[in-house]
């Protein structure tokens, strides 16, 4: 059974970083495109970013684009994404999810695991 538990998050000021960080457990991490999405109260769920299985290839949110990085290590099964320059509409709700298949991926419906999510608040 796979398991991603992510971890990171907390209150910053606007203009500050924070890293999160998504340790999966089962299955076979190396094989598989994985992706942060974020989500406030009464939204959908949206796309932040996404890596490849080897990590050659990511891809970024217009939103977040310049600000955020995410990468991985398979080594130890763990996907990271630094945030920089954080502004007040980047609070939400952010999760970890492993993808379907190797490459980039940016909606929900082509992921099939979620993190339980952990909470950024960007205060002003």
């Amino acid at each position: 059974q796979v398991q991603l538990v992510e971890s990171g998050g907390g209150l910053v000021q606007a203009g500050g970083s924070l890293r999160l960080s998504c340790a999966a457990s089962g299955g076979t991490f190396s094989r598989y495109a994985m992706g942060w999405f974020r989500q406030v109260p009464g939204k959908a769920r949206e796309f932040v970013a996404s890596i490849s299985w080897s990590g050659g290839s990511t891809l970024y949110a217009d939103s977040v684009k310049g600000r955020f990085t995410i990468s991985r290590d398979n080594a130890e099964k763990m996907v990271y994404l630094q945030m920089n320059y954080l502004k007040p509409e980047d609070t939400g709700v952010y999760y970890c999810a492993r993808s379907y298949g190797l490459l980039v991926a940016t909606t929900t419906r082509e992921y099939d695991y979620w993190g339980q999510g952990t909470q950024v608040t960007v205060s002003s």
